[in-house]
């Protein structure tokens, strides 16, 4: 006599089927972003390479590539949980105010400490300081707001960021006032985002860091693909929702503020390089929206580092082009909203 199968196995091997047929579609893209990612980056690495140039030029690309691949993974990763999260496609982890802290952060070792200490400050405990004291100042936030009377309210604790990232630039703007011009020149230079004064001491542990939080956000990924259906209906689904947004705002404030402290403030690379990739990969499921959204943020930081050294010879930043290009696009989604 044949043992009838459970009901929920059926559902399962169908879960299993349309996993698998998501993935097969999304593969040719992933094999041309992947080409495109190795391709940009050997053109950086060994174009103009001649045999007396060889050893500078590798020991300085080799680590911008290596810091490219980390602040697009970052970068992109941070900013498609933040938006699963609040279920919104035109925000991004700057709107907590992790920028104007980083900007608040070296202003104050400027102001207390003196231009020479902070030129100086690049190690990797430094490093470490900078990153805890950036997530411990967001997730205290986040802890916070989710203990009050609206706790659980996502919307709530974005505008509370929000006013926190008010508060730190008006805060930053003030003591820049008080600063000597000549040593506001040196704090002006780090408060954009530069590939080319990266040490090669932080990549080890900025890389550690990433990876890390990599792996803990994977153990969340189907938990994030329900998010995507709305609060609730991810707490009837039995999704712990409160604990589940919490855990995802630390791994967001840690990799938004890893990319932050390792090249400084690129304000609008998460909304340009997550809508490239949701057009690429028209999907929910973050199995494949999060890797594709990596491979995109790579490629277009790679690309921009060619076009700013190898054609525009250094006349403008990279975070200048970031900045531009991403805020007409923010804007191109604001008036395409209120068309809507």
């Amino acid at each position: 006599i044949e043992k009838r199968m459970p009901d929920s196995i059926p559902h399962q091997k169908d879960d299993a089927f349309r996993n698998a047929a998501v993935r097969h579609r999304a593969f040719p893209a992933f094999l041309i972003l992947g080409l495109l990612c190795v391709g940009l980056a050997l053109v950086y690495v060994f174009q103009g390479m001649t045999p007396e140039t060889w050893d500078f030029n590798m020991a300085r690309r080799i680590p911008i590539v290596i810091a490219l691949v980390l602040v697009g993974t970052a970068v992109g990763l941070s900013s498609v949980v933040f938006q699963t999260i609040t279920t919104n496609y035109i925000l991004t982890p700057s709107v907590m105010g992790l920028d104007n802290l980083y900007v608040l952060l070296q202003t104050l070792v400027l102001y207390f400490v003196g231009s020479t200490q902070l030129t100086t400050m690049q190690s990797p405990l430094y490093f470490m300081g900078a990153l805890l004291l950036m997530v411990c100042v967001s997730t205290g936030i986040f802890f916070y707001m989710f203990r009050g009377q609206n706790g659980g309210n996502i919307y709530f604790v974005v505008l509370v960021g929000m006013i926190f990232g008010i508060t730190f630039g008006g805060l930053s703007n003030f003591m820049q006032v008080l600063i000597d011009p000549s040593e506001f020149a040196i704090l002006e230079g780090r408060l954009f985002a530069s590939f080319n004064r990266i040490n090669e001491e932080l990549l080890f542990t900025a890389g550690l860091v990433i990876a890390a939080t990599v792996i803990w956000l994977v153990c969340d990924l189907r938990k994030l693909d329900v998010l995507t259906l709305g609060r609730s209906t991810a707490i009837t689904l039995g999704v712990n929702y409160k604990w589940v947004v919490l855990r995802s705002l630390m791994i967001v404030s840690i990799l938004a503020s890893a990319s932050t402290v390792l090249v400084g403030p690129v304000t609008f690379l998460g909304i340009l390089i997550v809508s490239i990739a949701r057009f690429i990969f028209p999907t929910y499921r973050h199995i494949v929206l999060m890797p594709g959204t990596a491979l995109v943020g790579v490629a277009a930081l790679t690309f921009g580092m060619l076009l700013t050294e190898r054609w525009l010879n250094f006349s403008v930043p990279l975070s200048v082009i970031i900045n531009f290009v991403g805020g007409v696009y923010f804007i191109y989604l604001i008036m395409k909203i209120k068309r809507i």
